[in-house]
């Protein structure tokens, strides 16, 4: 009887890779647990759309924001790399929900800048240089109807390190971004995203099927 009850217990805690438990992310998010439960279930729909392995790959991905599988853009390689937290290639449930995170509501604007400030930060090497800027103002354009010419991006670029680089040392550092923001803080504008601050009402069907009230 020990054993049978072992067995059914182990088979009623097995998740899939990557899974992590809701209580665990609400501590470390501004999501409730209902709410990381409706986003399970946007999850497993998105991590199934191409390769039905519980995980999200790059294709799905893209497939999800841009409607388009195969798609060349640095900015959408950008967001996939920011939410790819462990740099595997895959974006697992937990990475899912914390980069998200970062896009809602409540969530503090200093944590939103540094996220956009690693975004910019091609090479990871704590600053933004002229040719990051100008490849990351390339590649949000190519996400508008806005067609500038070589030249107008790289004044963009030239005006924009003249204003942001006050040390004078050829690059944006941490601190130069910050006062940058605080000067504009509408750079942060498609950093919030207000749906995800009600989830659940957004994802009504899925909090049908919540095991855990909050």
């Amino acid at each position: 009887m020990l054993a049978f009850v072992k067995c059914f217990s182990l088979k009623r805690t097995k998740h899939p890779r990557g899974y992590e438990d809701p209580h665990v992310l609400a501590s470390e998010t501004p999501f409730t647990v209902n709410e990381i439960e409706a986003l399970h279930d946007l999850y497993k729909k998105l991590s199934t759309s191409i390769i039905d392995d519980g995980l999200i790959h790059k294709e799905e991905f893209l497939l999800a924001l841009f409607r388009n599988s195969s798609m060349q853009n640095l900015f959408a390689d950008r967001v996939f790399y920011m939410f790819d937290r462990k740099r595997n290639g895959v974006i697992e449930f937990g990475e899912f929900v914390r980069s998200l995170s970062i896009f809602h509501p409540y969530t503090p604007e200093h944590e939103k800048s540094a996220f956009m400030f690693k975004l910019f930060d091609l090479h990871g090497t704590g600053f933004i240089e002229p040719h990051e800027l100008k490849k990351m103002v390339g590649a949000l354009l190519g996400e508008t109807d806005l067609e500038l010419s070589e030249e107008s991006i790289e004044a963009i670029v030239e005006q924009t390190m003249l204003e942001v680089d006050t040390n004078k040392d050829g690059k944006i550092d941490e601190e130069e971004w910050k006062e940058l923001v605080a000067k504009n803080p509408s750079i942060l504008k498609n950093m919030t995203l207000p749906y995800l601050k009600e989830v659940t009402l957004a994802f009504p069907s899925f909090v049908l099927d919540s095991e855990v009230e909050d």
